[in-house]
């Protein structure tokens, strides 16, 4: 299984939304910056709980304004609603890869979007001083991911040769 084949995948923004969810998402991107953006998308959110489209900017949103905990959320809610969709363990944490395979059946546009939050939710552990979750969720990617088309070996790598200084930076282990 390629993780990198797009071919006839449906991606989270493929999926059908309704017309006042798509202009409250559409508002927020046009006031971000403000606080009415974060209004914006959590009434999306509200309205539309398990629209992929509205997590994903929510979880941006949440992202770039270095709001990592308020992201960590909706990423866990992403991994919820997807792992639901593909009928894969209430928790990543018992997902193996042959559960990926019968998701992949599914859909394997879904199953990269459920991998890549695991990337994703293991990498702001990570920045947020969660070294054994990030690492565990990161370590759960690779092995089901075991081309590493989504990149997690990388992230594990850096775990693994440096440690952590006082201001929550990477640096090199002497």
């Amino acid at each position: 299984m390629d993780l990198l084949d797009f071919e006839q995948a449906e991606l989270y923004f493929d999926e059908p939304i309704s017309v006042e969810v798509e202009m409250l998402v559409a508002q927020a991107a046009a006031s971000y910056g403000r606080e009415e953006a974060e209004v914006l998308l959590l009434r999306a959110n509200f309205m539309a709980p398990k629209q992929l489209m509205v997590l994903v900017a929510l979880y941006r949103y949440y992202f770039y304004q270095h709001r990592l905990e308020d992201a960590l959320l909706v990423a866990q809610s992403a991994l919820a609603v997807a792992g639901r969709r593909l009928e894969f363990p209430d928790t990543w944490v018992y997902l193996h890869t042959e559960n990926v395979g019968e998701g992949v059946r599914r859909s394997m546009g879904l199953v990269r979007f459920y991998l890549m939050v695991l990337k994703a939710a293991g990498y702001i552990n990570l920045r947020l001083g969660r070294f054994g979750d990030g690492q565990a969720m990161l370590e759960k990617l690779v092995e089901l991911d075991s081309h590493d088309r989504l990149g997690g070996k990388a992230l594990l790598e850096i775990i693994r040769t440096e440690s952590v200084s006082s201001y929550g930076f990477m640096e090199r282990s002497a």
